[in-house]
């Protein structure tokens, strides 16, 4: 008696690699489908291009800052939010008082127009420490490039806020009262004076719709590039803010 014939083994269809995405690809994709944008620096960490956005949003800022508020205007102002610098410059003679207030404003220049070094700098540092919590503390496996791209990724929607920025200089705002730490109404304490309590204004700049946005991004991005929970990621995330916040508000107030 012949043996019946075995079925047909199906094989199963081996799974597309997701498409490569362009440099352009990965900015957009940021705000409207950032799952794709982290997913493919699993790929290629490449970190230029968002930076590369930042640092010219951030030139063209400070510049429109210099031609329509002046950066002595600047100085003034951030002197005036701070009881103890007020207080210094209020007991110089009135020349040297314009003095201090004219070299004070030309370090807020230099300052603006070297910022996207300070960038790079900033994002090394959030990059390790979030590089070291996620590689040793979560057990993810994880490189230090493709971490930093992470974060280079996540601070995009800083455009947006920059750009809001500008619009709000050009269209008239006005120049005693603006705020170069806090240039356009995207959190609480754009309504609060610093002077007042140094320590819940930092803490309110802190609650800024573009920095969560930030921090959602982070968190979002970590899932994609490693094995680790959302829910992980966003503890990782969102606690060291909460860390840097309390310890930023603390330093500012002990120095106002």
């Amino acid at each position: 008696m012949a043996a019946a014939p075995l079925p047909p083994v199906s094989v199963p269809a081996p799974t597309p690699e997701p498409t490569a995405l362009s440099e352009g690809a990965r900015i957009v994709d940021t705000f409207i489908a950032p799952s794709k944008t982290f997913t493919d620096l699993r790929r290629s960490a490449a970190w230029w291009a968002p930076w590369l956005l930042v640092s010219i949003f951030t030139l063209a800022f400070f510049y429109v800052v210099g031609q329509k508020i002046g950066f002595h205007k600047v100085a003034e102002s951030q002197i005036q939010a701070s009881p103890k610098a007020a207080a210094r410059i209020d007991n110089l003679p009135a020349d040297q008082r314009d003095h201090a207030i004219e070299q004070q404003g030309k370090g807020i220049q230099y300052f603006g127009y070297a910022f996207p070094v300070f960038i790079l700098l900033i994002n090394l540092v959030i990059a390790a420490v979030l590089f070291a919590t996620f590689k040793f503390g979560a057990g993810a496996e994880l490189k230090f490039g493709t971490t930093f791209a992470v974060v280079m990724y996540s601070g995009l929607p800083g455009l947006l806020k920059s750009l809001l920025a500008m619009i709000s200089i050009v269209a008239g705002a006005s120049a005693d009262s603006f705020s170069l730490q806090n240039p356009v109404a995207t959190n609480p304490a754009y309504f609060m004076t610093p002077g007042e309590s140094p320590f819940l204004y930092s803490l309110m700049s802190s609650l800024d719709v573009f920095l969560i946005w930030t921090l959602v991004l982070s968190a979002i991005g970590f899932t994609c590039v490693t094995k680790v929970k959302r829910g992980t990621s966003f503890a990782i995330v969102f606690g060291w803010w909460i860390l840097f916040t309390l310890i930023g508000a603390g330093i500012g107030a002990a120095f106002s």
